[in-house]
């Protein structure tokens, strides 16, 4: 299978990493300092189940790419748009193409640019991150993707993508309810993000101010309420799911829109609260908490932005 991953931060980079290491053709397309590091010292994975390097291909050129099998989208939320026009140039009748970002409408936004047969639905749970150039540093929770048909369809192509990510010695499944499931990621990663890149601080110091656990259980709820009324069936079960994750974390965990803040770097507000608050205008459904977060962030969003 010829593979592309586009994007070798800490999930492009651990997962197209594992995928080269099992023997896969796997091309990465990055650029500036990780470009030059991959070529002169090779891809290197830090990871509490194992460290590993690998040589692949890379090119800072999506134009270059050939006949791509699969293309994996390790970019941010914000930048699928793009990345999706460039591909659509490259891509062939057997191409499928599988986003990984956080948020809820990563597969929706690629069908607003590729042919529906292209386009899977996916998510990723991983903690990681890039260490330096050229080195991803996966240091919590076991990584896994899972994946599926947009309309949960049971097809060969999916079946035949496991066997590849089995190969490749990663946790994966395919998805009974694939929206469901990416939801039930966005409601993790949207709760204690926001919260995060406001407070500047770690999990063990939010999830012990009783406020801030406040604050998350609000920013949750209103989130369900959106999801609700999309169709989604999140419930409070999933709410109580999301604290015990964060609960169960490393102490010094950070998320990596809050990391992308914290930088000073464009992040995913506006695919995460900013989703959230713009979902609750359209249809009609108060989420204060959201806003709050959204509206405290942005004049730093638009300055890392211009």
């Amino acid at each position: 299978m010829n593979i592309v991953v586009i994007g070798a931060g800490g999930v492009g980079g651990y997962f197209g990493g594992k995928l080269a290491k099992a023997g896969f053709d796997v091309t990465f397309v990055v650029r500036g300092n990780q470009l030059e590091a991959i070529k002169d010292r090779g891809l290197q994975v830090k990871s509490i189940l194992g460290d590993f390097i690998v040589n692949p291909k890379t090119t800072d050129n999506i134009k270059d790419i050939k006949n791509p099998d699969l293309i994996i989208l390790g970019v941010k939320s914000w930048q699928v748009i793009e990345i999706a026009q460039q591909i659509k140039l490259v891509i062939t009748k057997n191409t499928l193409v599988l986003p990984l970002q956080n948020g809820a409408d990563n597969a929706d936004k690629l069908l607003t640019v590729l042919p529906r047969e292209h386009v899977l639905a996916g998510l990723c749970r991983i903690v990681s991150k890039v260490e330096s150039p050229g080195i991803i540093n996966h240091f919590s929770f076991e990584p896994e993707i899972i994946f599926g048909e947009y309309d949960n369809a049971k097809t060969e192509r999916v079946k035949q993508l496991k066997s590849v990510f089995d190969k490749a010695g990663f946790k994966n499944s395919i998805s009974e309810d694939i929206h469901l499931d990416i939801w039930k990621k966005f409601l993790f990663i949207g709760t204690i993000s926001g919260i995060g890149a406001l407070t500047r601080a770690v999990f063990g110091v939010m999830r012990e101010q009783e406020g801030i656990r406040k604050i998350i259980f609000d920013t949750a709820k209103e989130m369900v309420a959106v999801a609700n009324a999309k169709g989604i069936g999140l419930s409070a079960n999933d709410v109580q799911k999301i604290i015990d994750i964060i609960d169960s974390l490393d102490y010094n965990t950070t998320a990596s829109m809050q990391r992308d803040m914290m930088e000073g770097k464009p992040s995913e507000l506006e695919n995460f609260n900013g989703y959230i608050v713009a979902q609750g205008k359209l249809l009609g459904i108060e989420v204060p908490t959201n806003a709050f977060t959204y509206n405290c962030l942005l004049p730093q969003e638009l300055k890392a932005r211009h």
